[in-house]
């Protein structure tokens, strides 16, 4: 297949691409800067240069492109990962505008399918209890903050954007919620490890925060199956088999790197200092992938963030070597 992926210089779309080619596909990499092109030849793909805000632009790069496919994994997040609510500004209109101008661009090009990036941001702050989240539960409406609720509406606007366009027949639409991505080459992991190494990256509260993770290699496997065998208009949730607590995550994560413990800072000192962290970290959301597993045919290699977390010590020890 012609597949276009916009966002294919990102930490999501270099191992998209590398799949896709690997796979057989003839793959074009949307790029802003000529300065990514030598990357995404190295990797196999065509070149298209635009910037997704530029709508007469874009079109012409898809038109000549013509892909039976189109994947947006569009962000604009920082390289060592969203620290404060104003990290995720860039995000936020990649995903209103940035996806508007893409459905329209692709529609207007003949793209029979359009596979787009969600996050499980999009449950919300507000979950209890235990039950991992499946796609069929109710969405947030309301956030904590303000700062909170635009990133949450961002979130949902693109769903809704990609799952009419679906409904109006004028592209099979699907949408993927990944959960919290992770792995070498994910730029949040990289600045955690870091933070980690240095005991500069404490354990809130009583950590009791619970996410839904997915390394960066089942994340790009999972979209090559939703590609290749997910249903237009669904929704599907991309998270590996275990959710776990912050308190857990952490504490293996510095075991993993031979680190020091992390120490234990109070909720309340934090919600002073970063009101982001304090909020983000503390919230709950299990989700399930039983969906994505039954209808994409998708397992994790990476089951939980146990087998994940190992692979950045066996990283590090090839490095060394």
């Amino acid at each position: 297949m012609r597949i276009f992926v916009a966002g294919a210089t990102g930490a999501m779309g270099v191992p998209l691409v590398k799949r896709l080619v690997a796979a057989g596909h003839q793959v074009t990499g949307l790029t802003r800067s000529e300065s990514k092109r030598p990357l995404l030849e190295s990797l196999g793909a065509t070149v298209a240069v635009a910037d997704v805000f530029e709508a007469g632009r874009l079109g012409t790069v898809l038109r000549e492109a013509r892909p039976e496919v189109v994947v947006h994994l569009l962000t604009a997040l920082p390289k060592t990962g969203p620290m404060r609510a104003a990290d995720l500004e860039g995000t936020n209109r990649l995903r209103t505008e940035g996806t508007k101008n893409l459905v329209e661009a692709a529609s207007s090009a003949g793209a029979r399918r359009l596979v787009a990036e969600s996050i499980v941001l999009v449950y919300g702050y507000d979950n209890s209890g235990s039950a991992p989240l499946t796609e069929e539960h109710p969405l947030a409406r309301t956030a904590p903050r303000p700062w909170l609720q635009s990133t949450v509406d961002a979130g949902l606007v693109l769903e809704e954007t990609v799952l009419s366009a679906a409904r109006a027949g004028r592209l099979e639409g699907l949408v993927l919620r990944y959960g919290f991505i992770y792995g070498a080459g994910a730029g949040s992991t990289d600045g955690m490890v870091d933070r980690v190494k240095k005991r500069r990256m404490p354990l809130l509260g009583d950590g009791s925060g619970v996410w839904s993770w997915i390394h960066i290699d089942d994340a790009a496997s999972a979209t090559l199956a939703a590609i290749e065998r997910g249903r237009s208009g669904e929704i599907y949730n991309v998270v590996d088999d275990e959710p776990v607590t912050w308190r857990d995550y952490l504490t293996h994560f510095a075991q993993v790197l031979g680190a020091p413990r992390p120490f234990q800072a109070p909720l309340w000192l934090v919600r002073l200092v970063s009101p982001y962290a304090a909020l983000s970290l503390s919230n709950l959301l299990p989700v399930s992938n039983a969906k994505a597993r039954r209808e994409l045919g998708w397992r994790p290699e990476y089951p939980t963030y146990r087998e994940g977390l190992a692979t950045l010590a066996s990283g590090a020890r090839a490095r060394k070597g």
